[in-house]
């Protein structure tokens, strides 16, 4: 991909792929399946959740991104949210 003269690298699928699972994403914009291989979901349903805006996420040049820190946190406050449900 050229812009301006210059190559600009994009990491690959694998690179992006290992980063969603060891944690060293942090802040960083993931995809959509990117984000359903992180939270074991199939892609359609991380989709129709992030549609219904149930999911924390962001539209970027007609392609849904999320942040990784923040799914973890509202993650975290589904699992919260449940437990005080329960009790």
């Amino acid at each position: 991909m050229l812009y301006s003269g210059h190559k600009l690298e994009l990491p690959s699928e694998a690179t992006m792929k290992r980063n969603a699972t060891n944690g060293s994403n942090g802040g960083q914009l993931m995809t959509l399946r990117e984000v359903a291989g992180y939270l074991g979901l199939h892609v359609m349903t991380v989709y129709k959740l992030t549609r219904e805006g149930r999911i924390p996420s962001a539209k970027v040049g007609g392609q849904w991104r999320f942040k990784r820190d923040v799914l973890d946190e509202w993650l975290e406050g589904q699992m919260r949210k449940r437990s005080i449900a329960k009790a």
